[in-house]
C-alpha cells in the first residue's frame, strides 16, 4: 500500500476506529509499543546506560564465565536508537563505548581476525555519523584514542582505521 493510499484511508475513519486501529497495533507489534513509550516517555540516559550495560556484559560476562563478544548486540541498540530517534550526542556514546570496550576486551583476549575487520566497521560507522551530525568536536578526544590504540597494538587494517580518521579531518 502506498503512503497516499494510506492517508486516503485513514482521512476516511472515524475518530475511534482511528484509535482502535492504533490501539490494535500497540497492542500486536513490540515496536510501535517501544515507539509510544519513548515518545512519551523519552528516558534516553536509562536506554543508553543500560544498552552500555549489555554491550559491556558481552565482553565482560558477569554471571557466565566465557565472553560471547558480539559486535551485533551494540548494532542491534544502536539501530534501535536510531529509529526512536535518540539524541546523536548518546548514539554516538553509544558507538565509541561499543568499540573502547572491545579494545580493553582485545588486550585480554586472543581475538580472531574477523574482531578487528567488525571493529574497523564500528569505527567507521561512528566517525561518519559523528561527522554528519556536526558532534565532531565532542567526541574528537575519544576518536584519537581509539585510533592510537589501534596503532600502539598493531591492529589488523590500521590502514583503514587511518582512513577512516582522515576522512574527518
Amino acid at each position: 500500500m502506498s503512503k497516499r493510499a494510506l492517508k486516503k484511508y485513514l482521512s476516511e475513519l472515524k475518530k475511534g476506529e482511528l484509535e482502535d486501529q492504533l490501539l490494535g497495533l500497540y497492542e500486536k507489534f513490540p515496536a510501535v509499543k517501544a515507539y509510544y513509550s519513548f515518545v512519551f516517555n523519552p528516558k534516553e540516559e536509562k536506554l543508553v546506560q543500560e544498552a552500555k550495560l549489555k554491550i559491556g556484559n558481552e565482553y565482560f560476562p558477569v554471571k557466565r564465565k566465557r565472553p560471547r563478544a558480539r559486535r551485533s548486540v551494540a548494532q542491534k541498540y544502536i539501530k534501535n536508537f536510531l529509529l526512536l530517534g535518540v539524541d546523536a550526542p548518546l548514539v554516538a556514546d553509544v558507538m565509541l563505548y561499543n568499540i573502547e570496550i572491545a579494545q580493553e576486551f582485545a588486550q585480554h583476549k586472543n581475538v580472531p581476525d574477523a574482531f578487528y575487520k567488525s571493529m574497523l566497521n564500528s569505527f567507521e560507522q561512528a566517525v561518519q555519523y559523528i561527522a554528519v551530525n556536526s558532534i565532531l568536536p565532542e567526541f574528537k578526544n575519544r576518536i584519537v584514542v581509539i585510533y592510537k590504540e589501534t596503532q600502539d597494538k598493531n591492529w589488523m587494517y590500521a590502514d583503514g582505521f587511518s582512513r577512516a580518521l582522515d576522512s574527518i579531518d
